[in-house]
This record gives C-alpha cells, sequence and structure tokens, in this order.
C-alpha cells in the first residue's frame, strides 16, 4: 500500500511540476483516498455503474488529482491525467459527484445514504472532507441530519491537516475541540495517524460497524512526503520547478 500510495503521489508532482495545482492538499489526503479505495470500501475497475458498491466522494473538491492519481493507479483511469479539470466532474470515470464548491460533500454523501438504504442496497458512502472545509455550516446540518436518520451506512473522514489556503485553522477558525463538536452532532469518533494505512483501514471499518453515522479524524500533513512542502501553507497550490521537482522525487524514493 505505501508504495501504491507513493506511486500515486509521484503522478501528482509531475503535474505540478506542468501547471499550478492543489498540491500540497493533495499529498495529504493521498493515504487516506488509497485506503477508502482499496482496502475498505467495495467497487469494480471493470463495471463502474455495479449497483452493489460503495461511493467515495472527495468533498475537498480541490484536491481532486490526489483522487484522480489513485484512481489512475488503481486501473480505474488513463495515465493521462493532465487534461481533467482541477475539481472533480462526474463526467469523469471513478467520480461519484461533482465537488469543489466547499460543505456540499456531506449533504451529497448524506442523500446517498439514505437513499442507499431506501433502496434495500448495502452500499456504504464515505465521504473525504478537509479541515478547513468544516468552517462551511452545511456539514453541520448534514451531520444532524445523518444522525436523526441514524446513517450506519455514511463515513466522514476528515484530512485534519492543520492548515487551509489562510494559515492555520485554529488562527482562521478554531475547530477544536472538533472531536467533542461531532459526538454532541450524535456521531462515533475514532482518530488515526492519516498516514498509517493499518490504523486508517481498522478505524475505519469499525466505524462502519456501527450503528449510526462515523467520523474518522485523520491527523495528516499537508504536503506530506515532501520536506519542502510539508507543513507550509504556502504549497497549497503552486508548480514545481525542474529542480524542485528531481527533489520531490528523490525524497519519495528514499522514503519509499
Amino acid at each position: 500500500m505505501a508504495v501504491f500510495a507513493d506511486r500515486a503521489r509521484a503522478r501528482v508532482l509531475r503535474l505540478a511540476a506542468t501547471k499550478a495545482l492543489h498540491v500540497g492538499p493533495a499529498l495529504s489526503v493521498i493515504d487516506v483516498l488509497s485506503v477508502l479505495h482499496l482496502d475498505v470500501l467495495r467497487s469494480r475497475a471493470d463495471d463502474l455503474g455495479w449497483p452493489m458498491r460503495d461511493r467515495l466522494l472527495l468533498s475537498k473538491g480541490h484536491a481532486a488529482y490526489g483522487l484522480y492519481a489513485v484512481l489512475a493507479e488503481a486501473g480505474v483511469l488513463d495515465d493521462d491525467l493532465a487534461d481533467l479539470p482541477g475539481h472533480p466532474s462526474d463526467s469523469t470515470p471513478g467520480v461519484e459527484a461533482a465537488t469543489g464548491a466547499l460543505g456540499h460533500g456531506l449533504p451529497l454523501g448524506a442523500g446517498m445514504a439514505l437513499g442507499l438504504r431506501l433502496s434495500g442496497l448495502p452500499g456504504r458512502v464515505a465521504v473525504v472532507t478537509g479541515d478547513g472545509e468544516l468552517d462551511e455550516g452545511t456539514n453541520w446540518e448534514a451531520a444532524q441530519f445523518a444522525a436523526h436518520h441514524r446513517l450506519g451506512n455514511l463515513l466522514v473522514v476528515v484530512d485534519r491537516n492543520s492548515l487551509q489556503q489562510e494559515g492555520r485553522t485554529e488562527d482562521v477558525l478554531a475547530l477544536e475541540p472538533l472531536a467533542d463538536k461531532w459526538r454532541a452532532f450524535g456521531w462515533a469518533v475514532a482518530h488515526a495517524d492519516g498516514h498509517d494505512h493499518h490504523a486508517l483501514r481498522v478505524a475505519a471499518e469499525d466505524l462502519f460497524e456501527r450503528n449510526g453515522p462515523g467520523v474518522l479524524i485523520a491527523e495528516t500533513t499537508k504536503g506530506k512526503g515532501v520536506s519542502f512542502m510539508e507543513g507550509v501553507a504556502s504549497w497549497h497550490m503552486g508548480r514545481l520547478t525542474e529542480h524542485e521537482l528531481g527533489q520531490a522525487l528523490a525524497e519519495l524514493e528514499a522514503g519509499r
């Protein structure tokens, strides 16, 4: 799994040397997306419309190239990702819903989860949000809705990298005590190192066993895997020079 995730990171980095993109958020969330897609959620690369599948929504849509890279590594997308939109579009194979306007993924996911239950289908829904995205009030309306309907087939994973475009999340609009807020809305809460694949898988599967919605707060590092990007807010979006690309790829290889 670690090799898979690093290959996906390398795809993002190579793209970021050709054009500016949201490289820091993509690198922080790739481990989460890799574990969900490969180890937790049921899907078929050769039958994307399989009615029994689970659904994965990337609510923090600006990290789209992280999702595309994971889907390409999994054989869902072709290798050429450069022309895909900067936010997920449901016209892209493997993308369940268009996202990008922050705060919309969880309302969509809650509706999907209820719809699957009413249809008698076993599908589950995982929504990956950014922590800065939780500034949007629509998330908390959807959280209340999901708890009311006891949507045990709904999981939220918060990419808790503690940075957003304007700076540290706690400086822009404090989220803590974040776990207590989710619990107050009636959700089961778990924590995991967002780059520990085993911990992510175990926590996600445990939350899906609960009789109600669950949220996994995944502690991540923005720009994960590249020393000059890690924890640096200015790499929320950027373009790599050839020198920076060479250093970044070398660091990934050395870390692997």
